[in-house]
């Protein structure tokens, strides 16, 4: 029985500022409009011999998961379980989980098919040959990986070099060859060099192989990431959906990724050259060269979104509901999402991440947040963030409660824009209608919640000396936040 496991995690920092590590990579939307993780889904689905597939993700993605999941045509929630992780600890530890969880739920001789939630594939069918190859291998005791033939010198990536070819006892071999090293990223004369030959691919990250193999593997290669694992497992909170594992026992495995802790010391290593498309979608060059509904003019320019562009050649816009104008640049990235602006030189798109950790340094919002935040009960957009005053708008969706909380720095008012919210401030408990308004003291406890059955739209103002997402003290949540 085949198994995806999709791991959905990590900040995107080179393609900040539409992926930031509250709204990451996984999350943001194609020109089609189905975001990376939605396709994702979309081939795991496709592939699961009984609808059941396992994602491994942050707990602060999991509502915005289950939300997308749900979404989904043709999706099951209920078989489509989720293993959170209290914080980032690499690939082995979550793959190693993912096994421990397929062989108590499913059996130990499922299949597993990792596929990170970030990776774009068109050419799906291709992509599906490729995992039947790998699966026959892995029903063989392989431990399987993709190989990306590479289109040109790549110093970006890491490599496989390809070593004996495995000869099959069926008839579907697909080129599959042993696992001779992995290679890190090379300079580029070895780049070159490994182009040349033909005896590398690139390292996709993705990897096909039985639960109870991998776990073999693992004890034989990383003794101490599977006993780790097998305490961290002990350790959840509850086996069913969402499975959550306690964090000092989370943060006790190593933090290593599955290429350094088996795949490298396997005896048994296999890889399949892939015959479908790639892209891990790295940078904002990789975005500008996938655009493919957006063609470029005469000069070379891509716009996604309004934009004027005069005079400029070879030049990636993209603009979110403001006009963005470029007159007389040359290889440039431009990036407007309304809160945060980015101008970068194509060929250096990968310094994104730099702008990242400085604002990370200097504490500022916008390495972590967008203008607007989405929570499980639905969403805020900040409309003003004065040093006396902050003002979002807020949408809570149907059914859905805020935690009973207070603020020691700041009191809070409430008018209702758009339906009926049922509102708590202390002991008092009443419906705020349209047009109407309610004040929060500070120290007041007070919740909000949406007894209907449509979005509820208000406006919060917030009038104080701080407005930190930290001065929120909860003390009842029903989606477990502290």
């Amino acid at each position: 029985m085949l198994v995806p496991v999709i791991l959905s995690g990590g900040s995107g920092t080179r393609l900040w500022p539409v992926s930031r590590s509250a709204y990451p990579k996984p999350f943001m939307r194609m020109t089609d409009g189905e975001s990376l993780l939605d396709k994702t889904l979309d081939r795991a689905l496709r592939l699961a011999d009984d609808g059941r597939v396992l994602t491994v993700t942050g707990r602060d993605y999991y509502f915005l998961s289950r939300d997308a999941f749900a979404a989904h045509a043709g999706a099951d929630l209920d078989r489509l379980p989720f293993l959170l992780e209290p914080a980032g600890r690499n690939t082995a530890p979550a793959i190693v989980l993912a096994a421990l969880y397929t062989i108590e739920h499913i059996g130990a001789d499922a299949t597993l098919l990792v596929l990170p939630a970030d990776h774009l594939i068109r050419d799906v069918a291709a992509f599906e040959r490729d995992v039947r190859v790998a699966q026959q291998l892995a029903a063989d005791g392989w431990l399987v990986t993709f190989g990306i033939p590479p289109q040109q010198a790549e110093t970006g990536f890491g490599y496989i070099r390809m070593g004996t070819p495995i000869s099959q006892r069926t008839r579907m071999q697909g080129g599959a060859r042993e696992i001779a090293a992995f290679v890190e990223k090379p300079d580029r004369a070895k780049a070159e060099a490994y182009l040349a030959s033909g005896e590398y691919v690139w390292n996709s990250g993705m990897f096909c192989f039985r639960a109870d193999k991998l776990l073999a593997a693992a004890a034989e290669t990383c003794p101490d990431v599977l006993a780790a694992a097998r305490t961290c497992y002990a350790s959840a909170t509850a086996h069913g959906s969402p499975v959550e594992f306690a964090r000092d026992a989370f943060m006790a495995m190593p933090d290593i990724s599955i290429d350094y802790a088996i795949m490298e010391r396997a005896k048994r290593g296999a890889v399949v050259p892939a015959t479908f498309d790639w892209s891990d979608i790295g940078s904002w060059k990789a975005i500008s060269e996938l655009e493919s509904s957006d063609r470029p003019d005469a000069n070379g320019n891509r716009v996604v979104g309004s934009a004027v562009v005069i005079e400029s050649r070879n030049c990636y816009i993209q603009g979110d509901k403001r006009m963005v104008a470029a007159v007389g640049v040359t290889d440039l990235v431009i990036v407007d999402t309304g809160d945060a602006v980015l101008v970068a030189d194509r060929e250096r798109a990968q310094e994104v991440k730099q702008v990242v950790e400085h604002l990370r340094d200097t504490g500022h919002t916008a390495a972590r947040f967008h203008q607007t935040v989405h929570r499980p009960w639905g969403s805020f957009t900040v409309l003003e963030d004065a040093a006396d005053c902050k003002v979002k708008r807020l949408t809570v969706k149907p059914g859905q409660v805020l935690s009973l909380q207070k603020h020691h720095r700041r009191s809070e008012h409430w008018t209702v824009v758009q339906g009926t919210a049922k509102v708590r401030i202390g002991d008092k408990e009443f419906l705020l209608e349209r047009n109407q308004s309610a004040y929060i003291p500070m120290e007041a406890l007070h919740r909000l919640e949406n007894p209907t059955d449509a979005d509820i739209h208000l406006i919060e103002v917030q009038c104080g000396d701080y407005f930190g997402e930290d001065d929120i003290v909860r003390v009842e949540d029903v989606y477990g936040r502290t």
